[in-house]
């Protein structure tokens, strides 16, 4: 029989044991996951797992990182061009060594850290409060937060064309007749903030031409609005300046460096992370617009020493 993907008060009271009146103190005081549909408790049961499992005190040791090949840096997680960059010099000033970068967007490769397929995962992902980042869903998806070290700072926004030739001087604006957008993929932090934008604006994504159209890096986002088959498309400054698109800013956003502690001391991980201190990469990063490095190689969790 499936298991039901939703559970109400009772069901959860019996799960854990507990009288109904508990549950909704564990709510309110612990944070156990709800949602309120037609004034009822509904409690999502994968939620309800990971929460039992963050507040288990005594859990098991986490069996071993599956091994990976030795000199070899696996890095799974968002795109971005400065991190391109930065793997393409690793490979060539790091004898010995390999990295190869898998795109699969800020969740994906949070999840990828959950099956140990990667060294390192990359992730943007804006939580609820709109300041802090990727915390909220390492909660969510893994029983331990990894380390987390910080790549850069980075500008997002809006692509458009030279010189904006469809007038776009705001979100509002993708509504009007003719404008044709493209989209990058659920699970990538750019999409999470365009439809927060979306949302903030009142703007329903179906009424975007466009919208359901997904393309995987943001390179080849900034190529569609440069060739003009699409109008406008959420990016980050740094393909703007690549391409000659002009730019509409949102936000500067965190993307991190989430590393599994097991991995941390990792021969590819640690040279890696002595790249960013390196005069080469700042300087290369120096003559990218849209990123902010001051930050770059400091560790943002844990406080204390890895």
């Amino acid at each position: 029989m499936e298991e039901k993907t939703l559970l109400n008060t009772k069901e959860v009271a019996r799960l854990l044991d507990v009288n109904e009146k508990v549950v909704y103190s564990l709510v309110s005081e612990k944070g156990l996951p709800a949602t309120k549909v037609t004034g009822k408790w509904l409690f999502p049961r994968h939620l309800v797992d990971r929460w039992i499992e963050n507040n288990t005190l005594n859990y098991p040791k986490r069996r071993e990182a599956a091994p990976l090949p030795e000199g070899l840096l696996v890095i799974i997680g968002s795109n971005d061009i400065l991190l391109d960059r930065a793997v393409s010099m690793f490979n060539d000033t790091r004898a010995g060594q390999a990295a190869v970068f898998g795109n699969l967007g800020s969740m994906g490769g949070i999840r990828a850290l959950r099956r140990g397929l990667s060294h390192i995962a990359t992730s943007h992902l804006v939580q609820e409060d709109g300041e802090e980042y990727n915390f909220q869903y390492l909660q969510q998806e893994l029983v331990q937060i990894p380390a987390v070290v910080n790549f850069c700072y980075r500008e997002q926004g809006l692509l458009i064309g030279k010189g904006n030739p469809k007038g776009i001087r705001g979100i509002g604006d993708l509504k009007a007749k003719g404008i044709k957008v493209v989209n990058r993929p659920k699970g990538t932090g750019t999409r999470l903030l365009f439809d927060s934008k979306l949302a903030g604006a009142g703007i329903n994504p179906k009424e975007l031409n466009g919208y359901d159209r997904e393309l995987s890096r943001h390179l080849d986002v900034g190529l569609e609005v440069f060739s003009g088959r699409a109008d406008a498309a959420p990016g980050i400054r740094a393909v703007a300046q690549l391409l000659g698109l002009d730019f509409l800013p949102w936000r500067w956003e965190r993307f991190d460096l989430l590393i599994p502690k097991e991995r941390f001391f990792d021969k590819s991980v640690q040279l890696f992370l002595g790249l960013l201190h390196e005069e080469e990469f700042r300087s290369m990063a120096g003559d990218m617009e849209g990123y902010d490095l001051s930050h770059c190689g400091r560790v943002v969790y844990p406080k204390e020493a890895v």
